[in-house]
């Protein structure tokens, strides 16, 4: 007996160390995914600050603020003005669809039942899903969720995920609550669509499945300031595409209770960000846009947060076009009132002079 006792726990260890073996190189352990550029922390100032579709998470646990961008890098500050980082804060499945070396697109982090998510766009430029005459190949790209139990990660994906099919290109990914029920909003590519569509999707109470179908909110197009992209010619990336963009919604409520929208598409000065309205005052509208953009000079992807000190501000990227196309694109922060019936930009909010006062 004792012979045939050990040969099973042989065996059994053999099977374990063959499972993890296999599992090792599945590679469907999660993985920090590694933030592009210098990956030395150091300490910088807002304004020396370079990235693409900022967020900030101003989080009354820890008191501090957190910023991430595209290109997957967070960044923490005490006071807004002085910023560390960059700091590593997702861990993905790189042996899932979105492979070994995703793009990160417009992460955005959110409290929610006492747990932290992160909506982000992964794109995995070697995988053609569709492609659309008269425009470049459509590759993989979908809003994936993943949580943490702090605010500074790591972020896992959550179980599940199916939320699209796989040939859509989907982006931007915001949270919603209304009536108590989670919803995604999110962008459904104008490189796929042509005309940049604004949609929403109802989630399950964990956020891991999609709880309905895709309801369509309005076009880029609906906007009277949206711009044909191919008629902006050289501001275009050298994209020389007809369609109109639509791309990072993010969701407010006014002090009045009416519920508003920020988006952002081209304009003739380039990116611009605008405000919709929802007439129902429902999040499935339906939508009435502004006649003008909020903010036209090449400015867009906005999101709206109050400061430890009160303050409600709007966050945005900003890219010189005197600096050459395309330059380097910059956070800029802006001082707002949503009291009334509808958001009004009052100033702009530098924080080392604020801080000074």
């Amino acid at each position: 007996m004792k012979g045939w006792a050990y040969i099973m726990i042989v065996c059994l260890f053999l099977c374990a160390a063959c499972s993890q073996t296999k599992k090792e190189a599945s590679g469907h352990s999660c993985v920090y995914i590694p933030c592009e550029g210098d990956w030395r922390v150091r300490t910088l100032p807002f304004d020396s600050l370079v990235m693409s579709d900022p967020f900030i998470l101003a989080d009354k646990a820890t008191h501090l603020y957190y910023i991430v961008s595209s290109g997957g890098a967070m960044w923490k500050s005490k006071d807004l003005e002085q910023w560390t980082g960059p700091y590593a804060y997702l861990k993905a499945d790189t042996a899932s669809w979105i492979g070994r070396h995703p793009w990160i697109w417009a992460p955005q982090l959110h409290k929610y039942n006492g747990k932290y998510y992160c909506f982000v766009t992964f794109t995995n430029p070697d995988v053609i899903v569709d492609t659309v005459p008269n425009r470049y190949k459509v590759q993989r790209r979908s809003v994936q969720i993943l949580v943490s139990n702090q605010a500074e990660g790591p972020y896992k994906p959550l179980a599940g995920q199916g939320y699209f099919p796989e040939k859509w290109s989907t982006l931007d990914g915001t949270l919603w609550m209304e009536d108590g029920i989670p919803y995604m909003v999110f962008g459904h590519g104008w490189m796929q669509t042509v005309d940049g569509k604004i949609c929403s999707l109802q989630l399950s109470p964990d956020l891991s499945e999609a709880a309905s179908e895709v309801r369509f909110l309005f076009q880029a197009s609906d906007a009277p300031w949206s711009e044909n992209m191919a008629d902006i010619g050289e501001l275009t990336f050298g994209m020389m595409l007809d369609g109109h963009a639509a791309d990072g919604p993010f969701l407010f409520r006014t002090g009045t209770g009416r519920l508003g929208m920020l988006w952002s598409g081209w304009g003739k000065r380039r990116c611009a960000q605008g405000v919709a309205y929802s007439a129902s005052g429902k999040l499935e509208g339906p939508w009435v846009q502004s006649e003008s953009p909020l903010v036209s000079d090449n400015s867009g992807h906005a999101m709206l947060f109050h400061s430890f000190e009160g303050k409600q501000l709007m966050l945005l990227h900003h890219q010189n076009l005197d600096e050459g196309n395309p330059g380097p694109r910059r956070p800029l922060l802006l001082e707002v009132d949503t009291s009334g019936d509808e958001l009004k930009i009052l100033r702009r909010y530098v924080p080392a002079v604020n801080a000074r006062q």
